[in-house]
């Protein structure tokens, strides 16, 4: 039956083909071999601005240039990493509006010039660290771990919640380092899990998975499958996106079989998660990839994208996608998550209501199980989803939330359970007199 004009319309009508990457000056003569290469990719991957004029040539306005070198200079929070699969998604005809080069190439014209930061943002803005048990070792939820492996990607995005520890320093950011040697880290993280019978998922991540060599992360994973208590394993990584290349390398995906076939031995749900925020970064390549990790036997490849402004913040855009990674790649539209109050990352924040309003947008197209949930990674909380809200002073922007499990630096906290815990809206989204507020506010944060 006809159901009349809806407001996203399907099928999906935009191509499925990988884009030419000899459009762009600099590949003009790179070959089908050399680009499906994953060595060639990380030869050529993009470490400045030098090389990216290279790539893109007379294609590059001028002006964006010099307010990439400002950003560098004043605002970035990361250095510059991309391989050329992800050059190759950006519309090489806009790249001021490209919404891939938005959160990938920041520019300082892109960023809100009155609040760049929030005045409650922070460089571990989820207390990560502080929720080691031991170093690398993320223990937050009561049955859950976020094990970081290492401290490197294959690309760096602007809006990194680890930008506190990951990539290179930058004028803004000192970045911290592992003390350990690795061998030991991974032996700590190991023993931890072995003597904490409550644990039982863990999520192998960084960094990026795609940065470590299969050589050492399969006996990782491996020891992880040893444990008794290990149910659930999630390797996580942009990198199948990013460089889907890597993931379909013999060796690697050799050592994912014996992953997959060892798992299932054991009963244990290993699944591989990934991070797409627009629907172009999903190309034939990334499906092939995808498509050969379930077929070696992994329950799930599924997607937590972050919410930016610019680039996924309409419900068109992130239909598109969801229905782009699971038409076209078998990819699980999984999360969304609302961009971290880091530092410099106010511009692509989104305030509790937009997110609402996206979640709301987003129902009834999809199948259930494939609808993505919208969430809030409620600092000292944890994950919520955007309509748990206990409380929201849209005025002044900050909601309130609760939560009903203590994190890894709670253990003695009586009043865990009864505190409320705050979350603070980008100030530019707040009517004026709640942007007043917050301009009295800011210098005593400034001070503290």
């Amino acid at each position: 039956m006809h159901t009349g004009e809806q407001p996203f319309k399907y099928p999906l009508t935009r191509e499925f083909l990988e884009p030419d990457w000899r459009r762009l000056p600099g590949y003009k003569d790179v070959t089908t071999a050399e680009w499906e290469t994953a060595l060639w990719q990380r030869r050529h991957t993009v470490k400045n601005l030098r090389e990216l004029q290279v790539v893109f040539g007379s294609l590059l306005p001028p002006s964006l240039l010099e307010s990439m070198e400002r950003d560098i200079r004043a605002r970035a929070t990361m250095s510059i990493l991309i391989p050329p699969q992800m050059l190759n998604t950006m519309d090489e005809k806009d790249l001021w509006n490209d919404p891939l080069r938005r959160y990938m190439l920041p520019a300082l014209d892109d960023r809100n010039p009155d609040w760049p930061s929030h005045p409650k943002s922070s460089r571990d803005s989820l207390h990560e660290s502080d929720m080691w048990a031991v170093e690398g070792l993320t223990h937050r939820y009561p049955t859950k771990v976020l094990a970081e492996m290492l401290s490197t990607c294959p690309q760096y995005c602007g809006h990194c919640t680890r930008m506190d520890l990951v990539g290179n320093d930058v004028p803004q950011v000192v970045k911290l380092r592992f003390q350990l040697p690795q061998k030991d880290r991974y032996e700590q993280m190991l023993d931890y899990l072995r003597k904490t019978p409550s644990v039982r998922d863990v999520v192998v991540s960084g960094g990026d998975i795609a940065n470590m060599p299969i050589a050492q992360l399969e006996p990782f994973v491996s020891a992880l499958l040893d444990i008794e208590n290990i149910k659930d394993i999630r390797l996580a990584t942009k990198g199948l996106m990013g460089i889907p290349q890597h993931f379909l390398q013999d060796e690697v995906l050799r050592g994912f079989e014996r992953l997959a076939k060892k798992a299932r031995e054991r009963g244990v749900d290993l699944a591989l998660h990934t991070h797409v925020n627009n629907a172009r970064q999903v190309t034939p390549l990334v499906a092939k990839a995808a498509k050969r990790i379930l077929e070696l036997g992994f329950r799930d490849v599924r997607n937590q994208g972050v919410l930016l402004r610019g680039v996924n913040t309409n419900s068109k855009d992130l239909l598109e996608l969801c229905f782009t990674l699971l038409d076209r790649a078998k990819i699980m539209p999984y999360y969304f998550y609302m961009c971290d109050m880091i530092p410099n990352s106010e511009h692509w924040r989104l305030s509790i209501r937009e997110a609402q309003q996206l979640q709301h947008d987003m129902m009834g197209y999809l199948p259930g199980f494939a609808t993505p949930r919208m969430i809030c990674d409620v600092p000292l909380v944890g994950k919520r989803w955007v309509h748990q809200v206990k409380d929201y002073d849209r005025e002044k922007g900050i909601s309130y939330w609760t939560k009903n499990y203590r994190t890894g630096i709670e253990a003695d906290d009586p009043q865990a359970f009864e505190r409320l815990y705050e979350y603070y809206d980008p100030v530019y989204t707040l009517p004026a007199a709640g942007q007043e507020w917050w301009r009295r506010q800011a210098p005593v944060f400034a001070e503290r």
